[in-house]
């Protein structure tokens, strides 16, 4: 793993960490041989075509995809939690659901192509 993936996540304050971790973890779960780099500036997981990224914004965690079909049954279960065209926007206080952003990952890296 690229040592700056490491350097960020470190550099992210306590209150969002834990969803950083989370998500991290996650995506390592779903895809063990994921290639992890700052290609965007950012954590990104690199699979064949598919990918996800994740970042550390000024009011919340973020998930990206870059399409909306990959967030499509997420959005419909998870009204409460801010999504935008191809991320979704966890704040402090939301809860992640582990399920459904488990299926939002698999989405992402083995569908590439969705739209």
């Amino acid at each position: 793993m690229d040592q700056r993936v490491l350097q960020y996540i470190d550099s992210v304050p306590k209150s969002r960490r834990a969803h950083i971790d989370t998500l991290h973890g996650l995506v390592l779960k779903c895809f063990p041989d994921v290639d992890v780099s700052m290609k965007y500036g950012m954590p990104t997981y690199s699979l064949g075509g598919g990918w996800v990224a994740i970042a550390n914004q000024k009011h919340y965690v973020s998930l990206y995809t870059c399409s909306t079909a990959h967030l499509a049954a997420f959005r419909g279960k998870h009204r409460d939690i801010k999504t935008g065209k191809g991320c979704i926007n966890f704040r402090e206080k939301d809860v992640i659901p582990i399920g459904d952003v488990i299926g939002v990952i698999r989405h992402a890296v083995t569908e590439p192509k969705a739209e």
